[in-house]
Order: C-alpha cells, then structure tokens, then sequence
C-alpha cells in the first residue's frame, strides 16, 4: 500500500530526473514509469496527458527549488548583496553536484524547459513564464533590501531583478556548451555589477560569503 501511495510522487521525480538529464521531447510515458516502478496503466490514475505531468513537474520543481532554496535565500538573514553572492554559488554547486550524478552538464531545468517548449506548448510557456516572475520577485525582494540598506543606488528594482535573471539562464547555457559549470564560476560577482553595486560594495559582499562559508 505504502509503495502505491506514492506512485505520484515518483512518477513526478522520475520525469523531473529524466527530463532534466535529455529532454522533454526523448523520454516518454513508459520511459519515465519503468524509471518510477509504477505500472503504464496507472498513470493515467494521476495524470491525463504528458502535459499535466509536465506542470506538476515544474510545481514540485519550484516547490523544492524555488521555495526551499531560493526564497531563503532571497529573504534569509544575509546581508543583501551577500545573498545574491550566495544564490550564484549555490547554482554553481547544485551543477557539479548533478553532473557528477549525470555524467554530464545539464543547466537549469526550468530554463531547458522554456528553450524545448515554449513555441510549441502555450500552456507550459504560460505556466514557465509565471515561475520565472516569481523568480524575479525574489531576486528583487533582495534588490530592495540592498537599496534600503544603502548597498545599492537608487534603481527600477524590477528590471534590474529581470536582467539578472536573465544573466542566470545565460550563465546556464554557457555552462551547457562548456559542459562546465565551472566555465563561469568567476562570473557570479559579476551579479553586483549588473545590478550597480560599487567596487568597494562588492569587495564586502564577497569577504561575507568568504567568512560565511569560512564558518560553515
């Protein structure tokens, strides 16, 4: 019974692990049950379509990655330029941690998604291009602290929260063409600059993320 109750929950991080590591496109519905040890027959109990496993995909993703890692660190207790600083290593380290487990580079899954299914899918580019302003909120939850704390110059906060994740996804694709996510690890600083941050704002953010991490 118990290994039936969670045939959902399987099925949703079979789909997640596989599309991720190829595509959305080259594994299909027997693929990902066989991976989930769930029956063929039985998905259909869950899910309607691909697509409906698709969203619940990028529910669970953002529930796991977007609220358990990104929001505390948005909103944690850091400094808030440091958090920024900290989000662009922990990116980093969540790549080597899964090309270790793939075998090989596979970039941010939200941002593959995009990339495979935004021309061809509406409902999954609607349901990706609100994840991504909740992803910017965030960043410009941080942005607006940094402001208020006089780390930042006054600035539209939104936009600048937009190009830096746009800086992200880029970073993502760079590190897919390199199949090395350490191709861009001397890059994140690069992140204050985008959103205005001076020479010396720059310098404490990275000695706090030093002594953080000295600490840990």
């Amino acid at each position: 019974m118990g290994r039936q109750s969670d045939a959902r929950d399987r099925l949703i991080r079979s789909a997640g692990d596989l599309w991720h590591s190829r595509s959305y496109a080259d594994v299909g519905v027997s693929e990902i049950c066989e991976h989930a040890e769930v029956q063929k027959g039985s998905f259909y109990h869950f899910f309607a379509s691909k697509r409906d496993l698709a969203l619940a995909v990028i529910d669970d993703g953002w529930q796991r990655v977007g609220v358990g890692e990104i929001a505390r660190i948005m909103t944690g207790p850091l400094p808030p330029l440091e958090r920024l600083l900290t989000l662009m290593d922990r990116g980093i380290e969540v790549q080597m941690q899964l090309k270790e487990a793939c075998g090989c580079t596979v970039g941010c899954s939200f941002g593959n998604l995009v990339v495979e299914l935004g021309t061809v899918d509406e409902v999954l580019r609607e349901r990706l291009a609100r994840l991504f302003d909740d992803w910017a909120a965030l960043i410009q939850h941080a942005l607006d602290d940094a402001v208020d704390a006089g780390d930042l110059p006054q600035t539209d906060t939104g936009q600048t929260a937009r190009a830096i994740l746009a800086y992200i996804q880029g970073l993502g694709v760079v590190i897919k063409a390199r199949d090395d996510p350490q191709a861009v690890a001397d890059l994140g600083p690069m992140v204050l600059r985008l959103a205005g941050a001076d020479p010396a704002a720059v310098a404490r953010a990275a000695a706090g993320v030093t002594r953080t991490a000295a600490a840990v």
